[in-house]
């Protein structure tokens, strides 16, 4: 496994409530990168500050992940995996309301 991979991702919410899993340190680190300015908050700091030093080898990527998983926890982006929702991209079924 290379050093910044995450051991499991943190699937967050993204854009109009897409499920994307969050994989490793540079992943968290763009994510957190492109939060609005105006959003920014301690636990966003402290999230990017942790992501830039496990780029630097400074911390590991699990210290990274915590803090990101944090983070996505205090802004209600953490996705819910349920049975449902995982069978559903299992198939590959399309929601019939999206053409």
């Amino acid at each position: 496994m290379k050093p910044d991979m995450f051991r499991k991702p943190v699937t967050i919410l993204v854009g109009l409530g897409f499920p994307a899993e969050v994989r490793n340190v540079m992943d968290a680190y763009r994510h957190l990168a492109e939060w609005p300015t105006s959003f920014r908050d301690m636990v966003h700091s402290v999230a990017l500050k942790a992501c830039q030093a496990a780029l630097r080898g400074d911390i590991d990527a699990e210290t990274a992940r915590g803090l990101f998983k944090a983070f996505a926890e205090k802004h209600d982006l953490l996705a819910s995996e349920t049975p449902a929702i995982a069978a559903s991209r299992m198939r590959g079924d399309r929601d019939p309301h999206v053409q």
